[in-house]
C-alpha cells in the first residue's frame, strides 16, 4: 500500500480586533467655582481654544452638566481626575466624570 495522504491547508482566520469602548468626561456645574477659573481648567487639561473652553463652560452652566470630550477609559478617567484635582488643588469644588459613552 502506498502512503499517498492528501493534506489540505487550513484556512487562516484572522482575529478581529475590537475598536475601545470609548467614555465621555462630563463636566458638572457648581455655583462657586469662578467660570474664568473653569476655562482656565478646560484649555490647560483638554487643550481646548478659548472660544471652545468658554462653550463647554457656559453649556455646563446653563444645563447643570456639559460633555467635554470623549476618550478611551483610561485617557478619560485620568483627564477626569486632573481636572478635578487641579480644581480641589485651588480650593474650588470642580467637579469632571467619566460616563461610558453608548
Amino acid at each position: 500500500m502506498s502512503d499517498s495522504t492528501i493534506t489540505t491547508p487550513k484556512p487562516k482566520t484572522r482575529a478581529k480586533t475590537e475598536r475601545p469602548k470609548l467614555y465621555k468626561v462630563i463636566l458638572l456645574n457648581d455655583d462657586f467655582t469662578p467660570r474664568e477659573f473653569v476655562v482656565a481648567v478646560l484649555k490647560r487639561v483638554f487643550r481646548m481654544s478659548e472660544a471652545e473652553a468658554h462653550g463647554v463652560m457656559l453649556t455646563a452652566h446653563q444645563l447643570g452638566a456639559c460633555v467635554v470630550a470623549v476618550y478611551t477609559k483610561e485617557v478619560a478617567q485620568e483627564k477626569s481626575r486632573q481636572a478635578t484635582d487641579f480644581g480641589r488643588d485651588n480650593g474650588y469644588p470642580l467637579a469632571f466624570t467619566t460616563e461610558k459613552e453608548d
